[in-house]
């Protein structure tokens, strides 16, 4: 009889265990962000795959309080001290610019960031149509914010203005 108590503890943790190998399971990827055009924008923004989306989420501090235009650009180059170095949008369906949530829009756009009074952001969104790796892959390109909220229709970028973060997305 002594041994059913240890039988039932034994089994709740591996039951547990494997909770949290399932949560911590899969490639993750990550960008620190590095201050550009003179600001002094830090964070860091995490992405993995769920349910066939790509989660991303950020945490950020440095910025003006307000929305900030927030992409994934073509190339995972930040040593412009501008970041132009990132070009583009990522655009792997070669669409025009738009709204994160409509058909017609590059890959790479993404819901603006909101910083409080103290210019912090949190976000998480999941963005359909990309992945981490392969043709819709973001590793090896680059997250940028930029000084001004996305605007979701002006070609080519949302008059988001400059660029003032940029971070490297890499399997981590």
């Amino acid at each position: 009889m002594p041994s059913h108590p240890a039988i039932a503890l034994s089994a709740m943790i591996l039951v547990l265990l494997g909770g949290c190998a399932t949560s911590m399971s899969g490639p993750m990827a990550s960008a620190d962000l590095l201050a550009r055009s003179g600001s002094t924008v830090s964070g860091t923004v995490s992405f993995s795959e769920a349910g066939g989306r790509l989660k991303v989420e950020a945490t950020v501090a440095g910025l003006t309080p307000g929305e900030h235009g927030f992409h994934i650009h073509e190339f995972g180059d930040c040593s412009a001290a501008d970041a132009t170095s990132a070009k583009g949008h990522f655009n792997p369906g070669a669409k025009a610019h738009g709204h994160h949530a409509g058909d017609e829009r590059h890959g790479g756009d993404m819901p603006n960031l909101i910083a409080n009074a103290q210019g912090e952001a949190k976000f998480s969104a999941e963005l359909r149509g990309l992945t981490l790796n392969g043709a819709t892959g973001v590793v090896g390109r680059s997250v940028v914010i930029h000084a001004d909220p996305d605007d979701y229709k002006s070609q080519p970028a949302g008059n988001s203005g400059k660029r003032i973060a940029c971070g490297v997305i890499a399997l981590r």
